[in-house]
């Protein structure tokens, strides 16, 4: 901090605490944290890497497939299902079944946006483990 000294008319001496480098600093902490708190209430979901050769589930779960065939298309368990209708048909699946492992595959053509929106309906709706499926 700098003290800027200056002196009256009788001449004496005022100290004065320079505050622009501490509210300079202030108001960048506060944009900071303004700008990383939305990135704190995003959920974040453990994903795991399917593997061919292993065993598709293991005892005491059941397996739901995704497969993200289009933008607003996706395929559970061999029945094509609108995106926009996913929570309402995975939802009794996964609540039915007790545990299920969800298994995502996504065709190449698909948006990064939609993969991503299918894996965090498959973890609202309560899976209990998600795995992106390779080709």
């Amino acid at each position: 901090m700098d003290f800027i000294i200056d002196e009256d008319k009788a001449g004496s001496r005022i100290r004065n605490i320079n505050m622009t480098p501490l509210i300079d600093v202030s108001l960048v902490v506060v944009v900071m944290l303004l700008l990383m708190t939305p990135l704190a209430f995003e959920s974040s979901i453990g994903l795991g890497r399917s593997r061919q050769g292993e065993p598709a589930v293991e005892e005491g779960y059941t397996q739901l497939v995704l497969h993200i065939v289009s933008e607003d298309s996706v395929n559970v368990n061999g029945t094509l299902v609108a995106r926009t209708a996913l929570d309402q048909v995975i939802k009794p699946m996964i609540s039915d079944h007790g545990e299920t492992r969800v298994v995502v595959r996504c065709e190449d053509f698909v948006s990064h946006g939609a993969f991503v929106n299918v894996i965090d309906r498959a973890g609202i709706c309560g899976a209990a483990g998600i795995a992106v499926a390779g080709r």
